[in-house]
């Protein structure tokens, strides 16, 4: 709750509470029925921001086996990219068929209609690029953002200004 925007602020959050579901399952770090009560948490909590105007848009992007392979072999083999390679990733990856089957069902069960998952697929940058795009510009025009009116008076200021 801490880290949300504030009325007329846009947020961009990564996984943020989706982590309780997604390693706590696979690693097995919590008893299945904690994970089980987290997805109704998790849906309340948006609900609950939906209700107070927020739009929550969130957005999985996903990432073939190979491509990710590919990518990162490419944080390996150049040296400008060893600030983005973890060798834990190498210990995750050996996990994917368990983290698949974390993220359908996070994706299953928390896809609500106040709060819909968007799937993107994401092996090639400029589609994602610009299916997010698409889909933040069409959301921003739902929201039809304005810019605060002043709160003083404007010909009172003008005529302060000019005689200046």
């Amino acid at each position: 709750m801490r880290a949300l925007p504030q009325p007329g602020e846009i947020g961009i959050f990564d996984r943020s509470h989706y982590e309780d579901v997604l390693i706590a399952r696979v690693r097995g770090l919590a008893p299945r029925r904690r994970i089980g009560h987290r997805y109704g948490q998790i849906n309340r909590f948006e609900k609950s921001l939906v209700e107070d105007g927020v739009t929550v848009v969130k957005v999985f992007l996903h990432l073939s086996y190979e491509e990710q392979r590919a990518r990162l072999l490419e944080r390996l083999d150049n040296p400008d990219k060893h600030w983005k390679f973890n060798p834990g990733d190498i210990e995750e990856r050996a996990l994917w068929t368990s983290y698949r089957r974390a993220y359908e069902i996070a994706l299953e069960r928390c896809s609500t209609d106040e709060a819909p998952w968007y799937l993107v697929p994401a092996d090639r940058k400029w589609y994602r690029n610009w299916a997010i795009s698409k889909l933040l510009l069409e959301h921003l025009e739902a929201l039809d953002p304005k810019y605060p009116p002043g709160d003083f008076d404007v010909e009172e200021c003008r005529a302060r200004l000019l005689a200046t």
